[in-house]
């Protein structure tokens, strides 16, 4: 199964997108945005970043567990991982988003 971006609404009324994998993980996740067009926007900004791994910054989140960012050609953040166990986990994320992202098609869940 291919991997497949959602857009939905959170509960503060925001669009986000989420990519998941074919197995049904999420494996990016977006901002909130006030628009959808916006969201949609962001979809195509990951599919275009995500075939060059140089824009993923691997990190730590705020309770030191590996995780990544993937950010456009201006550095801004354009998807946010979830946390992972290990170092080698997230590597697989990240390799996970370059597969999946440049084909996944797109589930509109505020339709």
């Amino acid at each position: 199964m291919a991997g497949k971006f959602e857009i939905f609404t959170d509960k503060a009324g925001e669009y986000r997108f989420r990519l998941k994998a074919g197995n049904g993980e999420i494996i990016l996740g977006s901002e909130g945005y006030k628009q959808k067009a916006s969201a949609v926007n962001g979809i195509d900004s990951v599919r275009k970043n995500a075939i060059d791994e140089a824009r993923f910054e691997r990190k730590e989140s705020g309770s030191g567990k590996p995780m990544f960012n993937l950010k456009a050609s201006n550095g801004q953040v354009i998807g946010t991982s979830e946390t992972y166990s290990s170092g080698s986990a997230r590597d697989n994320g990240i390799a996970s988003v370059m597969k999946n992202a440049p084909e996944a098609r797109v589930d509109d869940l505020t339709a």
